[in-house]
């Protein structure tokens, strides 16, 4: 019982994980990548797709990403939904391929970033610790229901810690390299 709350409590802390990678990989750091341009939608025949369904999206330079429709009539709508993303992108349409350059971080737009991401950092913190208290109640309720001992107890809340500690090293570890990465010029 003890080991499955311990699984339970693993699995949502690398969810919290992913989720702050997810999250990092939304920062614009200067550089193009093709997850910039992740969670735009585009309106597809009345429906809102997303646009790596309806484009591909490739890094043609260091500062410029280049959209590709698979549709040549949906130019127009990617190039509106891009702007419209509020991404403080401007693309710029030549035929049927859509060029997005990224203008260079000014440094307030870099402190904005950070302090973005730090933001981001602490809701995954908060959610590992949440993880941890109900995982930790889990474990007291086992203990009034006398299916486990003081000691297993003592151990297994010992455990969960140690497992917390580790997630949110992992936390500060990712949020120091891209901060870093932010950063510099």
């Amino acid at each position: 019982m003890i080991n499955e709350i311990k699984t339970e409590a693993e699995t949502k802390m690398h969810k919290s994980i992913e989720m702050l990678k997810h999250d990092l990989a939304k920062l614009r750091t200067g550089r193009a990548h093709p997850s910039v341009l992740e969670g735009i939608h585009v309106d597809y025949y009345g429906s809102a797709t997303p646009l790596n369904q309806v484009a591909s999206v490739t890094v043609s330079d260091v500062r410029t990403l280049t959209v590709t429709p698979f549709d040549k009539n949906m130019t127009a709508a990617i190039d509106k939904a891009i702007r419209a993303a509020e991404l403080g992108l401007n693309p710029a349409t030549s035929g049927t391929v859509i060029r997005v350059p990224l203008p260079p971080l000014t440094e307030e737009r870099r402190l904005t970033l950070v302090k973005q991401m730090k933001a981001s950092a602490e809701d995954a913190r908060v959610s590992i610790r949440n993880i941890r208290r109900d995982a930790n109640n889990s474990i007291k309720a086992l203990l009034k229901d006398k299916a486990i001992t003081e000691d297993e107890e003592r151990r297994a809340q010992e455990n969960v810690q140690k497992l917390t500690d580790k997630f949110i090293s992992d936390v500060d570890k990712m949020i120091g390299e891209k901060e870093s990465d932010l950063l510099q010029v």
